[in-house]
């Protein structure tokens, strides 16, 4: 906890944020979310020696995201037949694959946007894609309003949360909860039938 706190109490936290979040596509399991809520938790305590800014917080996460979906798209995009035959392998991202293309076939890519909180969602979607040559010029504006969406909504977690409880472990606790519970909505309704599957 001390060296997170130091690592958050330096300039240093913008860099280890972008790659914690440029990283994540690939590895889920890095804690990006919890890294930016704690940043702006910090952020909300004018005590620190050094006090992460809000904006550029928000942007270096949301930037991070961006990039690190262009780079599994565009990896899935030359997988070739290994790649396909993975993803053909899974029901998850076959679903996935159906869903996205029909949503930006339709002119919209609120999939793109949900899957950002969703665990591992991002990774699916930047994946599905990249593996079915959808356009970048259909995905990639919906990538940055998601990355940009999922960075606000974090930071704005850690900060108002620091201003409310203090900027302590609690009140970072509290907001990585709702971050996790945003998550857990947001795969809920990816999972959820669509109309026409159900029918």
């Amino acid at each position: 906890m001390e060296s997170v706190g130091s690592l958050v109490g330096s300039p240093w936290i913008y860099a280890v944020v972008a790659l914690s979040v440029l990283l994540d596509v690939f590895l889920p399991v890095l804690p990006s979310g919890v890294l930016v809520i704690t940043a702006a938790t910090a952020a909300a305590a004018s005590t620190a020696a050094y006090v992460p800014d809000i904006l550029v917080l928000t942007l270096c996460a949301a930037t991070a995201s961006v990039l690190g979906d262009l780079v599994a798209y565009r990896l899935a995009w030359r997988g070739g037949d290994r790649l396909d035959r993975a993803l053909a392998r899974s029901r998850r991202l076959r679903g996935a694959q159906e869903r996205l293309g029909a949503a930006l076939a339709r002119g919209g890519g609120g999939l793109v946007v949900l899957a950002r909180f969703a665990p591992a969602g991002r990774s699916v979607v930047s994946l599905g894609a990249g593996a079915a040559r959808h356009r970048a010029r259909d995905f990639l504006p919906w990538s940055a309003l998601a990355g940009l969406t999922w960075a606000g909504y974090s930071v704005a977690l850690g900060y108002f949360g620091g201003q409310w409880l203090g900027a302590t472990w609690l009140a970072a606790a509290v907001s990585v909860g709702a971050l996790f519970a945003a998550g857990a909505g947001a795969g809920y309704l990816m999972r959820k039938p669509q109309p026409s599957e159900a029918g």
